[in-house]
């Protein structure tokens, strides 16, 4: 099976961008879609694992968040939700399990939507444990244990797959507590597309033989710890300016899930989504202000903007420990789902798109690249390199760069001296490598197996 590579953007300007559309909707189970007109709710759920726990225990519990969610969107009158469902690690390394827990909860939406007409989706997100420490991520027992998982969940209702794949984290990781910046490209940019391009092929794959869409990746592995570690405006452990360089890269790794052929909606936690919306048109899923639980969001209204499934971040669930239920974290979603749906409906939905983003969009330099204006001049930058992973991700960070140091010439974002010494040295170093992606990868092959012992170049086929 090939894969397609972008060379142009699905949109013709960024006005054309907006919540609860997408140019290529996407229909799931039990009368739902998505990008077809209206913003749809998410609540994302992760059954805390033990090893005293059975699997007839945790089947109860996840049928019992699926009645949870369910019972609430019908008591508060939401006309639709999706309920996803992230993997543990008993789940992942027994699949089985995860077909188990699929199973019920398919079985509680389906009995939902028969009753009460509410149209309901069930996403399964795959848990991805190979490491490259555990023997590399091809071909491992926990890499074959993957694609039974994604078949068990597929064929036993699942309305999509996603996934949070780990491909290029230890050269990520090798970059990120250092601020090389030529490492996160390749660790991301070139090693993250390459294991993407090998995970998603085999997910279609398996997907299509069953009544399951391919959703999509999150850069949780890359991106997001970048993000994590540069922390609120008090965080001092990695620059801002970095960190929105990192997720501008990203967007060309995270992209190769449907040019292997995912449908969308793209995972919540993928905040470079609005960027991979800009090319391929593929409904996104988005998280922010109602994903307090996850980290000091810089952009939680802004990540709004163009969003069609609206999520919280993921809770760890423990029947028996108590704490908010799936119909709590579903109903703040819920609401503000409602008031991007009810701007549609009256005709406001760009005034409402245009407040979140300036919410935000001059709070941080992530806001100001993910603004979907400036999210956009990035995607150009991707498909003018689209057959190249390294180049097209390169471009992105060098328009990245571009955006951020335009809104602090206009005094529109405030940069202090540490973020402006860091967006110029990290500039210089992308500018200066060479514009030859076998060139790049011979210089980082030379470097990088020796600087860290866990990086498997076996696992990328080099």
């Amino acid at each position: 099976m090939g894969i397609f590579r972008y060379t142009k953007l699905a949109y013709r300007e960024p006005d054309e961008m907006l919540f609860g559309h997408a140019k290529f909707p996407v229909s799931a189970h039990w009368g739902l879609q998505f990008g077809a007109g209206y913003v749809v709710p998410e609540v994302k759920v992760a059954p805390e694992a033990g090893s005293e726990r059975s699997k007839e225990v945790m089947v109860k519990e996840c049928e019992s968040i699926a009645e949870q969610a369910a019972g609430r969107a019908v008591d508060i009158g939401l006309p639709a939700f999706l309920l996803e469902q992230e993997h543990v690690y008993q789940q992942t390394h027994f699949p089985d399990w995860g077909g188990a827990c699929t199973r019920a909860q398919a079985d509680v939406l389906e009995r939902f939507h028969n009753e009460y007409g509410i149209k309901c989706g069930l996403r399964q997100t795959v848990g991805d444990t190979r490491l490259e420490e555990r023997g590399g991520l091809r071909g491992t027992d926990y890499d074959n244990e993957i694609a039974e998982s994604i078949e068990q969940c597929a064929k036993n209702g699942a309305s999509d797959i996603a996934a949070e794949t780990m491909g290029g984290k230890s050269v990520l990781d090798y970059g990120s507590m250092r601020g090389d910046i030529r490492a996160i490209l390749f660790g991301i940019g070139v090693l993250g597309s390459i294991d993407m391009e090998y995970f998603w092929k085999r997910a279609v794959r398996i997907c299509s033989h069953y009544n399951c869409n391919p959703a999509g990746d999150t850069n949780c592995s890359g991106a997001n710890s970048v993000m994590y570690i540069a922390g609120g405006l008090l965080g001092k452990d990695f620059s801002h300016t970095g960190a929105a360089l990192a997720r501008a890269i990203s967007a060309a790794r995270s992209l190769v899930a449907v040019e292997c052929g995912a449908t969308g909606p793209l995972k919540d936690c993928g905040y470079e989504n609005t960027i991979v919306k800009a090319i391929c048109g593929v409904p996104i899923a988005q998280e922010g202000k109602n994903a307090v639980c996850a980290h000091a969001d810089v952009m939680g209204n802004l990540t709004c903007q163009v969003a069609d499934v609206w999520s919280n971040e993921s809770v760890f669930h423990r029947e028996e420990m108590g704490g908010p239920t799936p119909g709590v974290w579903l109903q703040a979603t819920g609401y503000e789902a409602a008031l991007m749906n009810t701007a549609i409906q009256t005709g406001n939905a760009k005034i409402l798109r245009d407040l979140y983003t300036l919410t935000d969009k001059y709070r941080d330099p992530q806001g100001t690249l993910l603004a979907y204006d400036n999210a956009f001049r990035v995607a150009g930058a991707i498909v003018e390199y689209g057959k190249d992973p390294y180049l097209r991700a390169r471009a992105a960070a060098l328009e990245c760069s571009k955006v951020i140091t335009e809104a602090y010439d206009a005094k529109k974002l405030m940069l202090t001296r540490f973020e402006l010494d860091s967006l110029n040295k990290y500039t210089s170093v992308l500018e200066g490598l060479p514009m030859e992606s076998e060139r790049f990868i011979d210089e980082c092959m030379k470097e990088y197996p020796k600087r860290i012992p866990t990086f498997d170049p076996k696992s990328y086929g080099l």
